[in-house]
């Protein structure tokens, strides 16, 4: 890991006070992007300029919730999001890590983020083949309760009364956005004996792969509510891997979720 001293990073803060893009400043002090992208972060988080820290009313305490993208954005936090606040900053963010193969999810999850904090700003931060779509409030804890040290998995992972609500009365959008953030629509094979002959047959599966007993039990039990058909796939003696396999069960996950895209 390369270590860059102060007058390095203070020559690059200089370059971007006067208008210099991210990549530029990279290119010319030969610098990696992500790193010049972090202190900028840093910069305008002491300068009190992230998106967001104007923002001081919460949106369920104090407004009104968007509880659809809500549920979807729930589903995202709990698949590929995270909260962090760094210590030179005043206000966490949150961040759910997208693909660069599926512009269309970075444009949903950046809507939904939009609608729930609709005072606030939302970014895409570039990374190695995915961006993070971005969002600065100071009410995160609040909204996303199950923030905690450590990993989702090694923690218990519990929500809230008024989150049920909420995955109970929007079970389809909370589904989606964990298909969305753990889970893939993919096309199975297999070859039977036909007359003798053995002839190929493929058939759309759905999965959702998440280490955490808890979410994956909130997924299968939306599921269940939903009357979609699904199995656990152990793999190793774990049992990771939600499947949904049945053509009745798929057709209606094709319906209200979809591929990626």
């Amino acid at each position: 890991m390369s270590l860059h001293d102060t007058q390095v990073r203070q020559r690059a803060l200089t370059l971007l006070h006067d208008g210099a893009k991210n990549t530029d400043v990279a290119r010319d002090l030969n610098i990696p992007v992500g790193t010049i992208s972090y202190w900028k972060h840093l910069d305008r988080a002491r300068r009190g300029e992230c998106p967001g820290t104007h923002q001081s009313v919460c949106p369920r305490c104090e407004g009104e919730l968007h509880v659809t993208a809500y549920a979807y954005l729930l589903g995202l936090y709990l698949g590929d999001g995270h909260i962090i606040q760094h210590r030179a900053m005043r206000t966490p963010s949150l961040s759910v890590t997208c693909d660069e193969s599926w512009p269309g999810l970075m444009d949903a999850c950046e809507n939904s983020m939009r609608l729930v904090f609709p005072n606030n700003s939302v970014c895409r931060v570039r990374r190695k083949g995915c961006r993070e779509v971005k969002i600065y409030s100071k009410h995160l804890w609040c909204l996303f309760p199950q923030h905690g040290p450590g990993k989702k998995h090694e923690r218990p992972i519990v929500l809230e009364p008024w989150q049920r609500a909420i995955v109970e009365a929007h079970p389809w959008e909370f589904v989606r956005g964990l298909i969305h953030s753990d889970g893939c629509r993919i096309t199975n094979w297999t070859t039977r004996m036909v007359g003798g002959e053995r002839k190929r047959y493929e058939y759309p599966r759905y999965f959702f792969t998440n280490k955490s007993d808890d979410i994956r039990r909130l997924y299968t039990d939306a599921l269940d509510r939903l009357g979609v058909e699904w199995t656990h796939c152990t793999r190793g003696g774990v049992p990771f891997n939600v499947s949904v396999a049945k053509k009745a069960s798929v057709a209606l996950m094709d319906r209200h979720v979809g591929p990626k895209h």
